[in-house]
């Protein structure tokens, strides 16, 4: 995949270790989305998953924050906007963010500064999220008398119902520390060690197979949809394909043989 310039979002690809980087660029507004944000993640997710070149992601925000949510341009043109205007601009929030949460290859948000509103849900939809310390969350969005409609069905289930009804009602701001208690954030360090932190993650998630991570991340959404006998179906089966893969017979033999697989050099 080539490296496109895009308005509101720089992709910058580090070929050479397979990873790419998606900084939400518009660091004067505090990287605020707006639907050409909004199209432009969800084109670069899409090319990203059909890349075989890539193996990891990290988003993170210039500047400042991460995501201060909707821009306030953007909001006065949506709330005089007609149902089937609104209805329009909506769903393409809604897909974009299922094309971020459906990415088989894994992702890592880079939290620094502050992430508020569909800010906190593109957290939500990654992987996993590493946090400076001081870096703040919100689902601010009943302060607007609005919702937290479309990033919803990813925060409830990392942070579970009853954490979500706490977050979502008050729209309280919270620190770094709880938004790891309530799930949203995986670590969270010191803003100086915040670079090295994914560094690290992403050394981690690079040793695994990518067929392997791929598997795993459609066995996660796939069993919460299955009935007891399905899910015992199902897992057999996903195994047994698995280990009959090229990734998992060099896996293997790299294992029995004491060296790194091919994926791990």
């Amino acid at each position: 995949m080539s490296n496109p310039a895009f308005e509101t979002v720089q992709l910058d690809l580090n070929i050479e270790k397979t990873i790419a980087y998606v900084i939400l660029n518009r660091p004067e507004v505090h990287n605020a989305f707006n639907d050409i944000m909004i199209k432009e993640l969800t084109q670069i997710f899409q090319k990203i998953d059909s890349d075989v070149g890539v193996r990891v992601v990290v988003l993170q925000g210039a500047g400042k924050s991460f995501c201060a949510g909707a821009d306030l341009n953007w909001m006065k043109r949506v709330k005089d906007y007609s149902y089937v205007d609104n209805l329009k601009e909506s769903m393409e929030l809604a897909v974009m963010f299922d094309t971020m949460y459906s990415l088989t290859k894994p992702t890592i948000a880079k939290v620094q500064g502050n992430a508020i509103g569909g800010g906190t849900g593109l957290v939500a939809v990654c992987d996993m999220a590493i946090a400076a310390s001081d870096a703040r969350f919100s689902f601010s969005e009943v302060k607007l008398g609005l919702i937290p409609a479309c990033i919803s069905p990813y925060v409830i289930k990392k942070c579970g119902e009853g954490k979500v009804r706490e977050l979502f009602l008050s729209g309280e701001r919270i620190a770094a520390e709880k938004a790891m208690s309530a799930g949203l954030v995986n670590i969270v360090v010191p803003p100086g060690e915040l670079d090295s932190a994914v560094d690290d993650l992403v050394i981690k998630l690079l040793s695994s197979g990518p067929e392997a991570i791929k598997k795993c991340k459609e066995l996660i959404t796939k069993l919460p949809t299955l009935n007891h006998d399905e899910v015992k179906k199902y897992t057999a089966e996903v195994i047994a394909h698995m280990r009959m893969s090229e990734e998992a017979q060099e896996g293997m033999n790299a294992f029995l043989e004491k060296r790194k697989p091919h994926w791990n050099k």
